[in-house]
């Protein structure tokens, strides 16, 4: 080889070597190389109706993003989210993945090797805003692939007004409960205490009440232990002294839906049931007075909260990483976390935008949700067993408390089903 074009040559290695470098070092570049790009995002529709349904946020922050990032244009699809789920998982089975799902679980995702971490896709700043607790929540394998999107706290809401009509204070213990609903179904309340174990979203409900009776759906390492004996008695509590009493209501608990829990609350028919953020907002906004308190216990308040986080994940299959990861930056800024979280009353999962939420007295009915997130129990997210798990917990677990039930059988034969599900991973 000639000098000359020997120069040439180790002068454009170290050219390729250099832009290779600064590529890995700030995240930027593509995998597939440069060119116009179209990002496909698919989310879940948090929205009520027509008025506030989720793709005009998306369309607004894709808008936003468009122009001020040329040559990368943003497809929005928005599913309800009885549907979002398995529009994605059919999506990727087709082999024809969106580059951003936001969707309510990863952890399947990520164990086939379908998305990338968060390292490769985000700055720095945004990854280390979010919330610890959320994180967490979001790793598999001590990568986080599940970057956590928005969350809720539950506590439980009673009607202040039939609270007052039948000369009651608010509940602190689970003989509290028991007592004022028998005084509320005693004065004519169609729902003393409604208690929604339909497949809708009865994985929530059920774990409400296993933390407040000191259990969960996982033992202190992480075992799944929904048959333990703290679970067992939970369950026996509420089929003996709530369902077994008709203190739930004319619609049996396993046929009963959270939505028509909720409707039913907001016209006024229910005494006492678990609520979260957006259920206080529409409530008042039918006139319903609400009250709320921490989960209440065995013996006083439960020290955790349930707490709930959907998620924003980035896949792989087209190579986008550098542009999904722009993106995200994007949709993580303050502005548009905080104009999320305000639209449905959701809690930010930022510690910035928390941090103003917390400072902005607007946000005052949300606060006591937000002083809870830090410290809440969430789903076992992480396991990839989780989402097969949730769903024999919706299918079964309102056969728990039904007439002739046994709580026991039950539970061991969810539980049992979890492990086995575990144990095929």
């Amino acid at each position: 080889m000639d000098r000359a074009v020997q120069r040439r040559f180790v002068g454009l290695t170290a050219v390729v070597a250099a832009l290779g470098m600064t590529a890995a070092l700030s995240g930027c570049g593509s995998d597939t190389g440069g060119g116009d790009v179209t990002l496909r995002l698919v989310a879940a529709d948090y929205g009520t109706g027509a008025e506030n349904s989720s793709q005009k946020y998306w369309d607004d922050v894709a808008g936003k993003f468009e122009k001020d990032n040329p040559g990368i244009k943003v497809e929005v699809s928005v599913y309800s989210w009885k549907d979002v789920d398995r529009e994605v998982a059919e999506m990727v089975k087709a082999g024809k993945a969106p580059d951003i799902a936001q969707i309510g679980a990863y952890a399947d995702y990520a164990d086939a090797g379908k998305l990338y971490t968060a390292d490769e896709m985000i700055a720095i700043r945004t990854a280390s805003n979010f919330l610890p607790s959320l994180t967490d929540a979001g790793q598999a394998d001590g990568n986080l692939y599940g970057l956590p999107f928005v969350a809720s706290t539950r506590l439980l809401f009673y009607n202040k007004g039939l609270f007052a009509k039948a000369g009651l204070g608010a509940p602190q213990t689970w003989d509290d409960i028991r007592r004022d609903a028998t005084a509320l179904e005693k004065s004519g309340v169609t729902y003393p205490f409604a208690l929604p174990l339909g497949q809708e979203e009865s994985q929530a409900e059920t774990l409400m009440w296993l933390l407040s009776g000191g259990g969960g759906y996982t033992d202190e390492v992480g075992n799944y232990a929904i048959d333990s004996p703290v679970n067992i008695a939970t369950f026996k509590w509420l089929k003996d002294n709530l369902v077994g009493k008709g203190l739930t209501g004319p619609v049996a608990p396993g046929e009963l839906d959270r939505a028509k829990a909720f409707d039913a609350f907001t016209k006024g028919e229910v005494g006492m049931l678990n609520g979260h953020p957006t259920l206080m907002q529409e409530a008042e906004k039918k006139g319903v007075e609400v009250g709320m308190v921490p989960l209440p216990g065995i013996e006083g308040p439960t020290k955790g909260s349930m707490g709930v986080a959907d998620w924003m994940m980035g896949f792989k299959q087209n190579g986008h990483r550098a542009e999904i990861g722009k993106f995200l930056d994007f949709a993580y800024n303050d502005d548009n976390v905080l104009a999320f979280a305000d639209q449905y009353d959701l809690l930010p999962v930022t510690s910035s935008a928390s941090a103003a939420m917390e400072a902005d007295s607007k946000h005052k009915s949300l606060h006591e949700f937000l002083s809870a997130l830090p410290n809440s129990q969430l789903y076992p997210f992480g396991k990839t067993s989780w989402a097969q798990a949730s769903e024999t917990i919706k299918e079964k677990i309102g056969s728990a408390v039904e007439p002739g039930g046994n709580p026991e059988s039950v539970l061991v034969e969810i539980a049992t089903q979890a492990r086995q599900a575990e144990s095929a991973e």
